[in-house]
């Protein structure tokens, strides 16, 4: 029987942890969205019918923006937070991604 000390378990555990919270790509300094987020936000944009890969990139955008919406359709907030959040991410995207597609 091999025996672990708690110390390596605790470290093991966080490890495994960790592993689990590992974000996305690493965005450059002063990005909140990633290239992939801006392809898929240029085609929401573009495109009468979304996919469900766009719809998914606009959410993850507007959580980056503070827009949290809850479990259930009792938000006090809304649609305040959410136009507010649509604001910011539509401010993002014209200074993040669309000089990049010009190139």
């Amino acid at each position: 029987m091999v025996r672990v000390s708690a110390k390596k378990m605790l470290l093991l555990g966080l490890a495994f942890l960790l592993a689990g919270c590992v974000p996305g790509p690493m965005l450059p300094p002063g990005r909140y969205l990633s290239d992939a987020e801006c392809r898929e936000l240029a085609a929401r944009k573009a495109n009468t019918s979304p996919t469900f890969a766009q719809n998914q990139a606009e959410l993850g955008a507007l959580r980056k923006a503070g827009y949290d919406p809850p479990p259930f359709s009792d938000d006090p907030y809304y649609p305040d937070d959410l136009q507010a959040a649509q604001r910011l991410v539509d401010y993002w995207f014209q200074t993040e991604c669309l000089p990049t597609q010009s190139q």
